[in-house]
């Protein structure tokens, strides 16, 4: 299916926040998107139905929107399984949302069973600033820099030793960020690479029981604070999950705090 992105749909249309099971509640006392919040409405084709408002024009990722966004996936899986659509996502009206959801219905239904009853918990790797003591001492070559650097200052001296800083923090945390995801991975029923972020080691996202979650997160959290001096862990979740709507088995993709493509998104355009 295809998508449509924040700012491009020209007149009235359809925002679509999200694929749910047919009959799935809406959440009360919950708007969508624009200003005034736009009312919530389902549009259904057999057993899987869209979640869905008027799209505001012009579209904007304004930070109340993003929030209503947000919110209203959270809100949503309590009540059943969610496939969460990024932000920006609208179909130029009804019948074509319908016919876009029949045309999409067993991948949809397959990826509704896989998600049910879990949640993405994503965990990025980043080199740990904070930790320069400690970085001196675990590395041999940096000392020899520094200490060269103090005998002989100059630029060319202070970039030798700037680089050679740089390249071990980012070493350290990405075999932290590794050792990170051998522990955390047997936690989870799948994992998804998330796409390169700039000075993030490692950016993986985890599906995991639901039930699972606050073990996930202490376990990560216990991780972290033992290996702190090697790298910024950062764990985000639970959350939708943006990352495993596809219709294989096993990793998968999706867009959301990761920061990852498109997850199978509904729209028109």
């Amino acid at each position: 299916m295809r998508a449509e992105g924040p700012g491009t749909a020209e007149g009235p249309g359809l925002y679509v926040y999200a694929v749910v099971r047919a009959g799935t509640p809406l959440p009360r006392k919950s708007g969508g998107v624009g200003s005034p919040p736009a009312p919530l409405r389902t549009v259904g084709a057999g057993p899987v139905a869209a979640v869905a408002s008027a799209a505001p024009v012009p579209l904007r990722p304004r930070r109340r929107d993003l929030l209503a966004h947000q919110d209203l996936l959270t809100q949503l899986a309590v009540s059943g399984p969610v496939l969460p659509m990024r932000f920006g996502m609208v179909a130029p009206d009804e019948d074509a949302l319908r016919a876009q959801l029949a045309a999409a219905e067993a991948g949809h239904l397959a990826a509704l069973d896989r998600v049910a009853g879990h949640v993405e918990m994503n965990v990025k790797a980043l080199p740990a600033h904070d930790s320069l003591a400690a970085l001196v001492a675990g590395e041999a070559t940096v000392r020899r820099l520094r200490e060269a650097a103090r005998r002989r200052p100059g630029y060319e001296a202070d970039v030798r030793l700037g680089e050679a800083v740089a390249s071990a923090l980012a070493r350290r945390a990405g075999e932290a960020g590794r050792r990170a995801l051998r522990d955390l991975a047997p936690m989870a029923r799948a994992t998804a690479g998330g796409s390169e972020v700039p000075g993030c080691a490692l950016n993986v996202s985890f599906l995991v029981a639901q039930a699972d979650s606050d073990r996930f997160r202490a376990t990560a959290e216990r991780f972290a604070a033992a290996h702190r001096d090697h790298v910024d862990l950062r764990i985000a979740g639970p959350l939708p999950c943006y990352s495993f709507v596809g219709t294989g088995t096993g990793t998968g993709t999706g867009a959301g705090p990761g920061g990852r493509s498109a997850p199978a998104p509904v729209g028109g355009g």
